[in-house]
């Protein structure tokens, strides 16, 4: 992977796949970290925040349910992708 296949689509994708999630929502907020530590240039693929539900986070700390995700996109952190801000969605119980 290269820092060029890191976009919210991708990283949406790859959530997808392994957590299942609920709710699901990418942002990518590049752009507002521009001149930042961690940023390419480019605007985009660096800075990201994550607003997830997932049934594999029930029962879990909010450290086991950060580490899911970090563990599920390993190869983007890998690959150049530097922040990352997780929201955990609660899914209200039916």
């Amino acid at each position: 992977m290269q820092a060029q296949d890191i976009t919210a689509t991708a990283i949406e994708a790859v959530l997808r796949d392994k957590l299942s999630p609920t709710q699901l929502e990418v942002i990518d907020e590049s752009g507002l970290h521009a001149g930042h530590v961690g940023a390419n240039g480019s605007g985009f693929g660096t800075h990201f925040r994550l607003r997830i539900a997932s049934p594999l986070f029930t029962g879990t700390s909010r450290i086991a349910q950060h580490r899911l995700v970090y563990d599920a996109l390993q190869a983007f952190i890998d690959a150049g992708l530097h922040a990352l801000a997780i929201e955990v969605l609660h899914t209200p119980k039916q």
